[in-house]
């Protein structure tokens, strides 16, 4: 009892600083709580139940090579680095991907992938392993086969002793057949995909500040970024949608984007997107899942496919926004000022008719636009668009361990 009372009282006193420290800024008081749901950043790591090599640094150093390794492609000059380049904020710059052919969306940033339960702009995945088997897989992408994976551990010595050291025996053992061996892949590949956390922000830094009610140190966040975050968390109501740490709720909407991406050709976004992952061979109620409660695998149990599904897209994180463009699922918008004149004037006849109705046109003046771009610049890390290089976590396989 006397514990609890403590709690409460540490509590009361960090949100009263907090109130403090607000009350010299232009954010409303009564926004605080809002303000402090962004954080604290990074996230504490966590591992993936599904994947018995998530966090295994060997599994990790294996997922490094084959992200780089063109030869996961029969063509041989397709890898996963193709799309996902750390020198454009691990995405490739294009409106839509190209691998051996155009898709028809975005290139989706690599970073904090430890964080959403669906993946892809549709959640066609419901797992980090399996969203990276898709492009292997995907004749506009690397098109490759389960057998032609395998053969890549043979054709490499230095990759056969990775796969080993990650999974316990060798890639050719006569009990594992090629689909077992392209899903181990497949989790390395994961292994080191959430290795991939964008840093720490100066909104980060304001938000912690206000949170210990540091005056001193929240006064440094700029005030057009501070209104731009009154904005965002108020009139806008963006925090609807992107919300949490990650600003992002991870889940589905329509935003008014068209649908169609050839003549005659319509992309259905989670309604396919449902349809996909329930009906995938490798989802988590298949063996493959590592989690032997299969307790991973409740949403996609129980998700429910509907016909307002049609055309809503993932919400995308907005950490390092500023630096990932073009936007939303086609790359439809080149610029942030783009995104922002497209809710301040959307056309709600463009939302699906049975959908959530949540948008409605922002009507933003030009000094809430920049007010906003300000508070989105600061959602910005130390490296920008420019990522760090992962390096090799062992020079010797053979020597390691």
């Amino acid at each position: 009892m006397r514990f609890a009372i403590v709690i409460r009282v540490l509590c009361a006193a960090a949100f009263a600083g907090a109130m403090t420290a607000l009350a010299e800024t232009p954010l409303a008081p009564e926004d605080v709580q809002r303000v402090l749901s962004f954080g604290p950043w990074p996230p504490a790591p966590t591992v993936d139940p599904g994947n018995r090599v998530s966090g295994n640094p060997a599994a990790i150093e294996l997922g490094r090579l084959l992200f780089f390794d063109a030869r996961l492609s029969p063509v041989g000059y397709i890898a996963c680095v193709t799309c996902h380049q750390p020198d454009r904020a691990w995405g490739d710059g294009k409106a839509r991907a190209h691998g051996l052919a155009d898709v028809d969306r975005n290139t989706p940033m690599l970073a904090n992938l430890r964080l959403p339960r669906w993946f892809g702009w549709s959640g066609a995945s419901d797992s980090l392993w399996m969203a990276s088997l898709r492009p292997i897989l995907d004749s506009r992408e690397l098109d490759s086969t389960p057998a032609h994976v395998r053969h890549v551990y043979v054709r490499d010595p230095d990759l056969a002793c990775w796969y080993r050291r990650a999974f316990g025996r060798t890639a050719d053992d006569p009990r594992d057949n090629d689909t077992t061996v392209l899903v181990n892949s497949g989790k390395a590949l994961a292994a080191f995909q959430e290795t991939l956390v964008s840093g720490r922000t100066p909104f980060d830094d304001y938000r912690d500040a206000l949170a210990r009610g540091d005056r001193a140190a929240a006064a440094k966040y700029p005030d057009s970024a501070a209104r731009g975050l009154g904005v965002f968390i108020g009139r806008g109501n963006c925090v609807l949608c992107h919300s949490g740490p990650n600003f992002s709720n991870a889940e589905f909407h329509s935003t008014g984007i068209g649908h169609f991406t050839a003549r005659g050709r319509a992309d259905g976004g989670r309604f396919e997107g449902i349809e996909a992952v329930t009906t995938n061979a490798f989802n988590l109620l298949s063996k493959f899942n590592d989690d032997a409660s299969r307790a991973n695998a409740t949403h996609t149990r129980n998700v429910v496919l509907a016909p307002r599904n049609w055309g809503e897209f993932r919400t995308p994180s907005l950490r390092n926004v500023a630096v990932t463009a073009p936007y939303m699922h086609n790359g439809e918008l080149a610029t942030l000022r783009d995104v922002l004149q497209h809710y301040s004037k959307l056309d709600e006849e463009r939302l699906h008719a049975d959908g959530e109705k949540l948008l409605r046109a922002l009507k933003l003046s030009d000094a809430e636009t920049e007010d906003l771009l300000a508070f989105l610049n600061t959602l910005t890390d130390k490296h920008g668009a420019d990522r760090p290089r992962p390096v090799p976590l062992y020079v010797d396989c053979d020597a390691t361990f």
